[in-house]
């Protein structure tokens, strides 16, 4: 597939673009507003090596076939125009109003009230697959030897408890990623200082990743 990054965009669903001088803040740092945790992609510094998605599946025990996140390559331009590469993260949103909490029967879907992390509570999972076919991104499954749904919780027990940063921020060579409380000053600091979006599809409310737009050529990539 080739198109240009305007068609390809437009193809995603609904992607708010934000230009960084008109943003200052963000619900996390309004009166009354929940703590959300948010992950920042930087697709300028991505080159698309897959370290991230490896390093995920080791730590966090993703059975073979599955993944909590991937990297998507994603072709701009045909060969003879650049050959220019989107390398674009698919991985669970953290969406305020979640489908995957509304359909749950059980409540084992659910935000963490302490984080604003969407997460799963494995021993109330019934392995019913509702939230599987209710993610608008499809970026849950079913985990074939326990039974339970996973997606990613920004490495929440495996790392996040336990003082250490998601898996693939750390394992990034490129340090493409950055990942903190929406309210933190680096994260701040780095929405007021780029340009950047957010991908959103129907069905669900705003996501908690953000990224900063930014193809890649093919010498890049082999690089």
């Amino acid at each position: 597939m080739t198109c240009s990054r305007r068609k390809f965009v437009l193809g995603m669903g609904s992607v708010v673009f934000f230009s960084a001088p008109l943003f200052s803040t963000l619900a996390g740092t309004e009166k009354g507003k929940a703590v959300r945790y948010a992950m920042i992609h930087d697709e300028t510094l991505c080159n698309g090596c897959n370290l991230c998605v490896t390093a995920c599946r080791k730590v966090n025990d993703v059975p073979e076939g599955m993944a909590r996140m991937s990297i998507a390559h994603i072709p701009l331009t045909p060969p003879d125009q650049g050959n220019q590469y989107h390398f674009f993260r698919y991985a669970c949103q953290h969406c305020e109003e979640a489908p995957c909490i509304t359909v749950c029967p059980t409540g084992a879907s659910y935000r963490d009230q302490a984080t604003g992390i969407v997460r799963v509570n494995r021993p109330t999972c019934i392995g019913c697959s509702y939230c599987i076919s209710a993610c608008p991104y499809q970026v849950r499954y079913l985990n074939p030897v326990t039974h339970v749904a996973d997606k990613c919780d920004f490495c929440f027990e495996s790392r996040l408890s336990k003082g250490f940063p998601p898996i693939c921020v750390s394992a990034c060579p490129q340090q493409a990623l950055l990942f903190g409380r929406e309210d933190s000053e680096p994260i701040q600091r780095w929405l007021k200082t780029h340009d950047y979006y957010r991908y959103q599809l129907p069905g669900a409310g705003e996501a908690h990743v953000y990224r900063r737009p930014g193809p890649h050529s093919a010498e890049e990539v082999k690089a």
